[in-house]
């Protein structure tokens, strides 16, 4: 508990200085902690310290960890965290997913879409979802090209149980965090730009969220106009199998 403790005050005080670096303030930004290397009782504990939202990228994975934690905001043990699904989602899994997430990270295709929509239906909610973008163009990432954007929300205002809040990216990993700017500046520009496209087609827009940066460049995504940032083993750590 004093490790997980020391991590998060390291973080929150580096948080805190690409805020006064970028002058922008701490309470814009959202931290998702990413238990996915953790077990149940390392992620019991983050809720314990304050953590209040938590990030996983399968639905099998998290199971266990989102059963037990919901058990003890019954007895009320803890405050009830909220869920965050940052991972490629299955069309055919999204049942699994819908109505136990509150967000959605990783929304990059119409078939997904349709999928998370008609579940939510079903279920009387609407679901905050982040469109994923393959800003760098890697073989390797998810999301749509930058250049498929605009189509694909305008087929999002079709659906009425999915309300778009922002983009995500993802950014190669490199031995300089620095090099990783270019990546996020493109996803900060992307948004700006569909809300100068809403405001000259006179409609409204609820694309204003940007979840981007992880542990090994978070204060550069910070500084770029981040404001939900997945952290993982430099927050939570990471367990041995």
């Amino acid at each position: 508990m004093s490790h997980l403790s020391e991590r998060i005050k390291d973080v929150e005080l580096r948080i805190e200085q690409a805020c006064l670096r970028s002058g922008r303030s701490k309470e814009e930004i959202n931290v998702i902690a990413v238990t996915k290397y953790v077990s149940t009782e390392t992620t019991l504990a983050a809720v314990k310290l304050g953590l209040e939202h938590l990030g996983e990228n399968r639905w099998q994975n998290a199971r266990d960890k989102w059963e037990a934690l919901e058990g003890e905001a019954e007895i009320g043990s803890i405050s009830k965290p909220t869920w965050h699904y940052i991972g490629s989602l299955q069309t055919n899994k999204a049942k699994d997913v819908v109505g136990k997430f509150t967000y959605i990270h990783s929304l990059d295709r119409l078939s997904l879409a349709q999928a998370i929509d008609k579940q939510a239906a079903q279920l009387g909610i609407i679901v905050p979802c982040f469109i994923q973008v393959n800003v760098s163009g890697e073989d390797s990432k998810h999301g749509l090209s930058p250049d498929q954007l605009y189509e694909f929300v305008d087929e999002l205002t079709k659906l009425s149980s999915i309300k778009p809040i922002g983009l995500m990216t993802m950014a190669p990993f490199e031995a300089e965090s620095e090099e990783t700017r270019p990546v996020f500046k493109a996803l900060r520009e992307l948004r700006d730009a569909l809300h100068e496209r809403a405001q000259a087609m006179n409609t409204t827009n609820t694309i204003t969220e940007l979840s981007m940066g992880m542990s090994n460049d978070f204060e550069v995504a910070i500084e770029e106009g981040a404001t939900w940032i997945r952290l993982g083993t430099v927050l939570i750590g990471k367990e041995e199998e």
